[in-house]
């Protein structure tokens, strides 16, 4: 793999700058983050009024611990524009979630919002290994979602050449990659993996391919995988993290010289990790979860919003900025199976060492009589594994579950291309417990 490390001086100044320039540019951004919620959107004055605090009570960081949390449910009691603290025509873009599991939580920006987006993207695709004048295949879906438009922000800000293919159409895929020769491809990680299927479909080396770095996002994925793909394309695989809540993707990413964890663009973006039990913060270090505060926002002000994402706080190495360890499980995907918690992608770690398995695979959950069952429905590498080796890799993944997780599972290994494929966000559970 080339050596993508981008040069100092491209960095922008506050990426390098000292612990105490960083935290006096926050104190000050989140003084005025605060007062602009509070003034402009009922929901906060409200909000903030019950808990008996106010704008003006932060006078250091740690102060923000007093404030109220937001959580999603706000933000769908307030659909479609309650959150919003500027007038409408001072709205340049929406986006907003797909509503697949309640109302659709919507999100708004100004041009300035959409500025300073293209900015933390840009600085996360440098960080990523890219440069002005390479190309980038942009896989993210286009739309309402903030993937694709999001990336294709920041790409146009550092000056990249951007082919927005969104997601789908996987040989199509694979055709321009081969015919445009893009250095870079941001995708999810699973849809990553059918682009790898299509390759060996097509019988082209994906090896051979002109991509230097992918960088990938939009849900959990392991440092299994990505040894997986980096090992398949022979190049740099990278995490960028963000939500639409906060911002969309650039919130955070890995930097491609040292992949040990997502800085976090925190002259933008004010992280706090609390027990998500007692709602309490924990010290740096420590793992729990992840929760955001806008400090630039202008249309839509995010205060204390609890991400769900399980992950701990840790100081900086290629950046002065502190960064986020990899994000590999949410409290709310957690599984808790006869009394044991379980992740998906602990499933997806077990399933990564089993070599005659596709890392294709799906958790279907039922309950036939007192007792919660797992099912782990994946798929055979090779068409040509027969009877006895698909029984022994089978076992072989239950037993590696059994050691790590703490649980007895079943294993179906189907045909190759059997598991259901993802264009975007993998569907991992499948529930079919009965409703209490």
């Amino acid at each position: 793999m080339k050596d993508l490390t981008p040069q100092r001086e491209s960095l922008d100044p506050i990426e390098i700058a000292s612990r105490d320039e960083i935290t006096a540019l926050q104190l000050k951004r989140l003084k005025w983050s605060l007062r602009h919620a509070y003034d402009n959107v009922p929901f906060y004055r409200q909000s903030f009024d019950n808990a008996g605090i106010h704008p003006d009570d932060l006078r250091e960081l740690a102060d923000l611990a007093k404030f109220p949390f937001t959580v999603k449910t706000d933000l769908r009691d307030n659909y479609p524009f309650g959150m919003f603290a500027v007038p409408r025509d001072q709205i340049a873009r929406i986006h907003a979630s797909s509503g697949t599991t309640g109302q659709p939580t919507v999100v708004g920006y100004t041009k300035t919002d959409l500025e300073n987006w293209g900015d933390v993207v840009a600085r996360s695709l440098r960080a990523s290994g890219l440069k002005p004048g390479d190309m980038l295949h942009n896989a993210y879906g286009y739309g309402l979602f903030t993937g694709g438009l999001g990336i294709h922000l920041g790409a146009d800000k550092l000056g990249i050449s951007t082919v927005p293919i969104s997601g789908g159409m996987t040989p199509r895929q694979v055709r321009l990659i081969e015919d445009f020769k893009p250095n870079g491809i941001t995708v999810t990680p699973s849809y990553a993996l059918s682009i790898l299927d299509e390759y060996a479909r097509q019988g082209l080396d994906p090896r051979q391919s002109s991509l230097d770095v992918g960088i990938f996002g939009a849900e959990p994925w392991t440092n299994a995988m990505r040894l997986e793909i980096e090992q398949a394309f022979d190049m740099h695989a990278v995490d960028i993290y963000g939500l639409s809540e906060v911002m969309g993707p650039g919130v955070s990413c890995e930097c491609v010289e040292t992949k040990d964890g997502l800085h976090i663009w925190e002259d933008h973006f004010y992280p706090e990790v609390i027990n998500p039990e007692t709602g309490e913060p924990v010290a740096d270090g420590e793992k729990g979860e992840l929760v955001f505060t806008s400090l630039t926002k202008e249309a839509f002000p995010i205060i204390r919003y609890r991400t769900r994402d399980l992950t701990r706080l840790l100081a900086g190495t290629a950046r002065t900025m502190r960064r986020m360890e990899k994000i590999t499980g949410r409290s709310d995907d957690m599984i808790i199976l006869r009394g044991v918690n379980v992740f998906p992608t602990q499933i997806e770690e077990a399933l990564m060492g089993i070599p005659d398995l596709a890392p294709h695979f799906q958790i279907e959950l039922t309950k036939p009589d007192r007792m919660d069952q797992m099912r782990v429905i994946c798929e055979c590498i090779s068409g040509d594994l027969g009877v006895d080796a698909r029984t022994a890799a089978g076992a072989a993944l239950a037993s590696q579950i059994k050691e790590t997780v703490g649980i007895s599972v079943t294993i179906d290994v189907l045909d190759v291309g059997a598991v259901e494929r993802s264009e975007g966000k993998a569907v991992r559970i499948i529930d079919k417990r009965p409703k209490i």
